[in-house]
């Protein structure tokens, strides 16, 4: 179970470290943080020997960053960037979104929002100053809780 959410908790320290990067005054993701958390993200992958994509949105939706393994599958890319904008729009780790979708049948219909819309673990809000500023998605790993 550890392994599981080790990569979690991984990427939750980089995303708060890369937070630390953005420009005090501003409230934007900056290019430099979004490009770091998607490097070490797809680095941490590979190094457990999974061939990942991961994407980084703005607080707009809009893709900063998009990373992918050389191995990795054609559809990581647009699952990664499903899983961020997801956790962006939804500010919530998807993870969680699912699990609670799972739990109570009223909620499937959050599938159908958008179609960039992706219930399925592998996406975390980017906050800084307890404000969501981005999001990132990684997809490619064998099994959501390890992208």
């Amino acid at each position: 179970m550890w392994q599981k959410w080790s990569g979690l908790i991984g990427l939750g320290l980089i995303l708060s470290y890369s937070a630390g990067v953005l420009a005090a005054a501003s409230s934007a993701l900056s290019m430099e943080a979004a490009l770091k958390a998607a490097q070490v993200a797809v680095s941490d992958c590979q190094g457990k020997g999974h061939a990942v994509s991961a994407a980084v949105v703005d607080a707009g939706g809009r893709l900063l960053v998009l990373l992918r393994s050389d191995e990795a599958g054609p559809h990581t890319v647009d699952s990664s960037y499903r899983k961020a904008y997801t956790a962006l729009s939804l500010r919530r780790p998807t993870h969680e979104l699912a699990r609670t979708v799972a739990k109570d049948p009223e909620l499937q219909a959050l599938h159908n929002v958008s179609d960039d819309i992706l219930i399925l673990g592998g996406g975390l809000p980017i906050r800084t100053g307890g404000k969501v500023v981005g999001g990132i998605g990684v997809g490619g790993a064998p099994g959501a809780m390890l992208d």
